[in-house]
């Protein structure tokens, strides 16, 4: 091997290892500061002894937006419809045993965003485009005062929607969502870098530049709000928060143990609790 090939892995190999250092410090010292963090909010357990039966799909199928062809899959049959909005790099599968378990109470419409899944890719993707074909299918479908519910981008999603259109919620439920890049761990956010120098695209670069959701769009969100993020999750619990505190009728909940996506995408049994005991409330 040459000199400088020799030279050059060496490089790399300190360079990685400062990474995973930096990593670990930053995950433990987050780990550290959210459980003195959680202490400070409406800390739950989510119990899912007794739950009913999960349901198979009733249709999967397509519609035309106005700039994106639309994947999305229903589950049930109830009278109020229900939109599911998965995160960033997911689709319809990371919430389908969310949505099996809460077809039991709702026509549970699981969204596949532009650019994600069988959903077609337009060129561009930011938050407000997605709000944007989000309300576009709730008209395509005819919903009438829908509840929205999203995990990650999807909770994104679901705030800047019910600020862009706040006549279009019944209610919103948005999980792990966050209002800035800034607000997200550290260690994430390195992560994240590292993983565009290999595999650059643009759900990354979205990661590393957006959202940009002011106090003045979470004043502008009128549907009763359930801001929610897991007591260890990548998003600053301040900004959570902070979140909950901007929106006029909001309610917020940190749940214990969960990290970001333990509670959604990974345990839709969790989700269904979750989301009854808001939405029963209503």
């Amino acid at each position: 091997m040459k000199k400088s090939s020799k030279k050059g892995l060496k490089i790399a190999a300190i360079t990685i290892g400062c990474i995973a250092l930096a990593v670990a410090a930053g995950f433990g010292t987050y780990r550290i500061k959210n459980r003195i963090d959680s202490k400070k909010y409406n800390l739950i357990t989510l119990d899912t002894s007794s739950l009913p039966a999960p349901q198979e799909p009733v249709r999967d199928d397509f519609v035309q937006l106005k700039n994106v062809r639309m994947h999305y899959v229903v589950y049930g049959s109830g009278e109020q419809p229900l939109v599911l909005i998965h995160g960033n790099g997911g689709s319809a599968k990371s919430l389908a045993e969310a949505a099996s378990y809460l077809a039991n109470d709702y026509t549970v419409y699981v969204i596949e965003s532009r650019c994600h899944g069988q959903s077609s890719d337009p060129g561009t993707i930011d938050y407000e485009s997605m709000a944007d074909d989000t309300a576009q299918f709730i008209a395509a479908m005819k919903l009438r005062k829908p509840y929205i519910m999203g995990h990650s981008d999807g909770g994104i999603i679901a705030l800047t929607l019910a600020a862009r259109y706040p006549d279009i919620p019944g209610a919103i439920i948005s999980c792990g969502a966050n209002t800035s890049p800034k607000t997200m761990k550290p260690y994430f956010i390195i992560g994240v870098k590292f993983n565009n120098m290999f595999h650059h695209d643009k759900l990354n670069d979205m990661m590393l530049t957006l959202p940009d959701i002011t106090a003045e769009m979470l004043g502008e969100i009128t549907a009763p709000t359930y801001i929610v993020a897991g007591e260890h999750d990548i998003m600053r619990l301040s900004d959570t928060a902070y979140m909950y505190r901007k929106i006029p009728d909001s309610r917020i909940a940190i749940i214990k143990g969960a990290g970001h996506s333990t509670y959604m995408s990974h345990d839709g049994k969790q989700a269904y609790v979750l989301a009854k005991g808001f939405f029963d409330t209503l």
